[in-house]
This record gives C-alpha cells, sequence and structure tokens, in this order.
C-alpha cells in the first residue's frame, strides 16, 4: 500500500497542536529520558515505541474508564485506547524531530496507529500494547502491526497520513466522559 500525507509540508508532521502536545513538560521530560538512552534518532524511535505500547496499558485491557485524548494527559494518566497511545507517540517522536503521522485502519471502528519518516519513507507502527494474539513490533524492515485488515471482511488500511488526529476521532475522544460510552461513539469509517 502506498501510504498518501495528507499535506505535503514535512514540518506539518513535526508540530505540537492541542493533542500531539510535545512542547508540554511531561511530554520533554519523557523524551529527555528516554533520549538519554539512545546513540541515534532510530534507537531513540524503537525506545518511545516501546515505553508507550509497554507502560501506558490501553485501557480496555486494564479496565481503565479514564479517557485520555492528549499526549501529555496519556503519559501523566498511564492509560488511552490507540488513538490516545498514538497521540502520545507521535509526541514523544516529533520532540525529538522525528517527523511522525497518524493513521488508521478500519474495522468493526477505527483503529488508530503512527507512522514514522526514515530515510526517505513512511513506516507504519502500532503502538496499542500486546496481548495474548497481539504481537506488535517497532519495525522498518516490514510492518509488523497490531491487526491485519481482512478486505473479504470490510475491513481495510486507510493510506492517508494526517499530520493532526482525524476530526472524528478527536471529536469523539474529546466528547466521552468515560469509555464506556466512547465505546459506543467510536467511528465505523472515516
Amino acid at each position: 500500500m502506498e501510504l498518501i500525507q495528507n499535506t505535503p509540508d514535512l514540518s506539518a508532521y513535526l508540530a505540537a497542536d492541542e493533542a500531539i502536545d510535545h512542547d508540554h513538560p511531561v511530554v520533554r521530560q519523557v523524551a529527555a529520558r528516554l533520549a538519554k538512552e539512545a546513540v541515534d534518532s532510530y534507537a531513540y524511535a524503537r525506545l518511545a515505541f516501546e515505553f508507550v505500547r509497554d507502560t501506558i496499558p490501553h485501557s480496555q485491557d486494564s479496565g481503565d474508564l479514564r479517557v485520555t485524548w492528549r499526549a501529555s494527559g496519556v503519559l501523566e494518566q498511564g492509560t488511552g485506547i490507540c488513538y490516545a497511545k498514538a497521540h502520545a507517540l507521535a509526541a514523544l517522536l516529533r520532540a525529538e524531530d522525528i517527523p511522525t503521522a497518524l493513521c488508521y485502519q478500519k474495522f468493526d471502528v477505527v483503529h488508530g496507529l503512527v507512522a514514522v519518516r526514515f530515510n526517505g519513507a513512511w513506516h507504519r507502527q502500532d503502538p496499542r500494547g500486546n496481548k495474548p494474539g497481539v504481537d506488535a513490533q517497532f519495525s522498518l524492515d516490514g510492518e509488523r502491526l497490531a491487526f491485519t485488515p481482512e478486505s473479504e471482511s470490510n475491513e481495510m488500511d486507510y493510506p492517508v497520513l494526517y499530520a493532526e488526529p482525524h476530526p472524528a476521532v478527536l471529536s469523539v475522544l474529546k466528547a466521552a466522559p468515560d469509555r464506556p460510552y466512547l465505546w459506543k461513539t467510536l467511528p465505523s469509517a472515516l
């Protein structure tokens, strides 16, 4: 699948916004801690991915009822669904000048992940969190995502790489008072 930037301006994939608030002190603190352990930007990207995947539980898996959407909130509260975890990873990567896009897949509902730009190409990564049957890994040598769409089930990968969260995603996250409510309002398509 060919990934398509929704804007040709690569600097848009480094920008901060209300959800990817990489200028927030909490994001900066975590980024600085991870950067101390990394020998280069690739190692940093892998560490940031593994940090979000492994230390921030997916709220559905953990039973956490809180809804987070802003990267700093995800890092502060230590919880989030796929979209929120993608926002946190994007913020950590952008904090270290690694172009990062948000991208989506369609299953029963829309699933969120990120794409990082290395060596002139985009590489999708899924920080959702592993569990039995899910084994997402950081990779630039072929995708190791949490889920693979099945076209016969009307599932799909959306090819668009967004510089900002999709408005349909952001609006449901911001409107949800808790995860059970959020689950009833998740977008089924973009």
